[in-house]
């Protein structure tokens, strides 16, 4: 049996991938690899907490990894191409593979939001950002960003 673990207790990550000069709407995202814990190898997930202000991501969709959301705790604002839709404590979204409509969350509220993301892991993959100039390009399960032309970050 996996020993079972308090999520909050595991350290959370507040880096991103991104250039720095994309980075910026980012700051105050706290995201907690649970998935990486159990080793999981099919679907990831992540407790993520934003604070005021903090964007999950830039808006985004995947060509081949499915995802999910489903808010815990706060307000968070999805932020997808017919617009923005507010999300409280348990309400959920998802957004197919391959289905070409960016989204993000952002907090705008006053008080820090959470949530949990269950993701598909698939071994490659094409995140697709229609607002940044940036591709993010997975192989052998690992990202790597790009301009949109393929010239590297």
């Amino acid at each position: 049996m996996a020993e079972p673990i308090r999520a909050l207790d595991v350290p959370a990550r507040t880096t991103t991938i991104y250039p720095e000069a994309l980075a910026a709407p980012l700051k105050g995202r706290a995201k907690r690899k649970l998935g990486d814990l159990f080793h999981l190898t099919q679907f990831g997930v992540n407790l993520t907490v934003l604070a005021p202000g903090a964007a999950s991501a830039h808006r985004h969709w995947h060509e081949s990894e499915d995802e999910f959301v489903y808010v815990i705790e706060g307000e968070v604002t999805l932020v997808d191409d017919e617009g923005e839709h507010i999300l409280g404590p348990g309400m959920c979204v998802g957004f197919k593979a391959a289905v070409p409509n960016g989204h993000m969350l952002v907090n705008k509220s006053s008080a820090s939001a959470t949530y949990l993301e269950v993701g598909t892991r698939a071994e490659g993959d094409r995140a697709h950002y229609p607002e940044a100039d940036m591709l993010a390009v997975k192989e052998n399960g690992a990202y790597r960003l790009t301009h949109k032309d393929g010239t590297p970050y």
